[in-house]
């Protein structure tokens, strides 16, 4: 039975999964799941992102250079940005967990495409991990676009302040839903519902309880349903701010 609330997926993988995209789509909208982000980590991979989103109603796409690629840099991405599926920069960022890249090279990459996001007036999709600092550093030398989200959260209390004292949104994955997810569900507690965002970042980070197995984004109603019993308020209100804050923040 198809759920009568409509969410949006604002940060997903979908044009890299084996499974068909349009199988996982459809998937997704049995589940109440009527639109969707797929994100971009390098240049070729971003362009794929556009070619799928082009083909499927309700999909959109970002182009952008994830930290852990910033090494291989940008040449193409400025052309992407034109295609008509691409809503946003990103996801580009810091990365100190695994780095992938030299920290000054992802620093550049990042300044680079900050530059782009406020050039092109869209936009910008963050991936900080472990890097919060040297992130607002970033961004306080650069200038942050007016659309700027932190993609699959994971911070506490004082990183979500400091986000949303910048005028950031804050997206949060499945990780908010284990439960060793302590500081972060107390960042998820104090966050406005005009700056909230839910995404699955599939085929990673899939919900309780489907952890450890490959996510999608028909499981956005599971991590919906846990903020709402987190917050105290209605799985319909959540879905509903959710949906609207998307949309706000892609302009689609």
């Amino acid at each position: 039975m198809m759920s009568e609330l409509r969410w949006f997926d604002n940060h997903c993988h979908i044009h890299g999964l084996d499974d068909p995209a349009a199988a996982v789509v459809d998937a997704a909208r049995a589940s109440g799941v009527h639109a969707m982000v797929t994100v971009g980590c390098t240049v070729d991979d971003s362009r794929r992102a556009a070619e799928c989103a082009v083909d499927l109603d309700g999909v959109w796409a970002t182009a952008g250079v994830h930290p852990h690629d910033a090494k291989d840099g940008l040449d193409g991405l400025v052309d992407l940005l034109d295609h008509p599926a691409v809503m946003a920069v990103g996801e580009c960022g810091l990365d100190y967990h695994y780095d992938h890249s030299p920290r000054d090279v992802q620093r550049t990459v990042f300044e680079a495409q900050i530059g782009l996001a406020l050039e092109r007036d869209l936009p910008l999709v963050i991936h900080s991990r472990s890097a919060f600092d040297d992130t607002f550093d970033v961004l306080d030398s650069c200038g942050m676009p007016e659309h700027t989200v932190f993609h699959c959260f994971t911070g506490g209390p004082a990183d979500a302040e400091a986000a949303l004292e910048r005028g950031a949104w804050i997206s949060l994955s499945g990780i908010v839903t284990f439960n060793s997810a302590t500081e972060l569900r107390e960042a998820a507690e104090l966050v406005p519902l005009d700056r909230l965002m839910i995404e699955t970042d599939t085929p990673y980070l899939a919900p309780v309880p489907h952890r450890g197995k490959a996510n999608r984004p028909a499981n956005v109603p599971l991590i919906g349903e846990f903020l709402a019993t987190l917050r105290g308020i209605s799985v319909e209100s959540v879905a509903a701010v959710t949906w609207e804050n998307a949309h706000r923040f892609y302009g689609v």
